[in-house]
């Protein structure tokens, strides 16, 4: 889980959709990570029932991809065939009663890791792989939100951050409880000194006293659930990351960053990959996921945002130009070089929620271009001598 490659992998799967009255995009990278463990869900009308239904989810593998890939196969056929999610639609999909619609989802949770543990390469015990998952189940009038293990997803409205799930560390103090009456302990913020998350699906090393139900382990498949009314006037979209999303930002600047991002585009995989970026930029060092969804009342794109988005990149690629210009060895100027040297300076405009960091793109293309440029010149200017 530790390893990291001498470079990051920064090619990227993306997509973009819409459906049920939303718009998508997605993005994913491998990043410093050895292999990619993360995987998705993305499915707008979840079966000749539910039409007006979507389900999206982002699984955070460990040890291996096998569980997170299983797991976003498979677990909404899991909760859609759980007993008390049938009843929960006995009124018709209009109107589910929502205590058993929680508990269908929980029961979809828990016999998706039941059913995982008795596949052949779990029974066996060689694999050791498990996943986080955070799902969003979107209804008419609802978002459902569940979440077990560190990933994240936060809702967004009339331009804040108004709802968002909470990760499950070993060192809460519900999951410490819970684990030391099963037997473990925390030690530096892990399970029994191991694993860094309390709750997940597989990881059954974690899962081996029969004498406790499954949410009563040293690693629980529960997951926390939450409803929240729709508000179609307010309501601007859902961010479903991995951990290495949030390991280099917080709820509000993802929201401040995604929010200005809208402004200048509404191309949805575009905007994902480019927090994919900011967030490699920022030093995230994990495996990088990301949906976005949006609804009607999210950002529209503003000619005056694209304005002061082009007087920053020509302020940007000044600054650069001076950073060459200044230096006495050219030839040392490279991209860490250039960001620090512009970390310093007093720089208006830059992409909230995502600073410098959000433009290193810019700034890489810039620089190289501009040392093209001098490189080009100087040559033209030897030949001319």
């Amino acid at each position: 889980m530790g390893a990291f490659l001498d470079k990051p992998k920064t090619e990227k799967l993306t997509k973009s959709a819409s459906g049920n009255g939303l718009c998508y995009g997605l993005a994913s990278m491998q990043g410093w990570r050895i292999e990619m463990e993360d995987a998705h869900t993305d499915i707008t009308g979840l079966n000749q029932e539910l039409q007006e239904w979507s389900f999206f989810g982002i699984f955070d593998g460990h040890a291996g991809s096998n569980a997170s890939l299983y797991c976003a196969e498979n677990l909404l056929g899991c909760v859609l065939s759980s007993d008390d999610f049938k009843a929960a639609l006995k009124s018709g999909p209009s109107s589910p009663d929502l205590e058993q619609l929680k508990n269908g989802i929980k029961m979809g949770f828990f016999e998706l890791d039941k059913t995982m543990r008795e596949l052949p390469a779990w029974l066996n015990g060689d694999d050791k792989s498990g996943t986080t998952a955070v799902t969003t189940m979107i209804t008419p009038k609802q978002f459902i939100f569940a979440n077990c293990g560190d990933s994240r997803a936060i809702l967004c409205s009339n331009g804040k951050v108004t709802f968002h799930t909470v990760d499950h560390k070993p060192s809460n103090p519900d999951e410490k409880t819970r684990i030391e009456k099963a037997g473990g302990s925390v030690m530096i913020q892990r399970v029994n000194g191991s694993l860094a998350v309390s709750r997940a699906l597989g990881d059954f090393e974690y899962k081996m006293d029969n004498n406790l139900g499954p949410d009563k382990q040293l690693v629980s498949p529960e997951p926390e659930i939450s409803v929240i009314s729709r508000q179609e006037d307010v309501d601007e979209f859902i961010v479903i990351g991995c951990d290495g999303i949030w390991d280099v930002m917080t709820n509000e600047e993802v929201g401040e960053y995604i929010r200005s991002r809208m402004l200048l585009s509404d191309d949805l995989e575009l905007i994902c990959s480019e927090l994919l970026d900011t967030c490699l930029a920022k030093g995230s060092r994990d495996n990088m996921s990301v949906i976005l969804i949006t609804f009607a009342g999210a950002p529209k794109v503003s000619e005056e945002a694209m304005k002061m988005e082009a007087e920053l990149n020509a302020d940007l690629e000044k600054r650069i130009a001076a950073v060459l210009q200044d230096s006495s060895d050219p030839g040392v100027v490279d991209l860490y070089y250039t960001m620090h040297c512009l970390s310093s300076e007093d720089i208006k405009g830059l992409p909230p929620g995502g600073g410098l960091p959000a433009k290193q793109v810019f700034i890489h293309t810039t620089l190289e271009k501009l040392i093209a440029k001098q490189t080009e010149e100087n040559e033209e200017a030897m030949e001319l001598s």
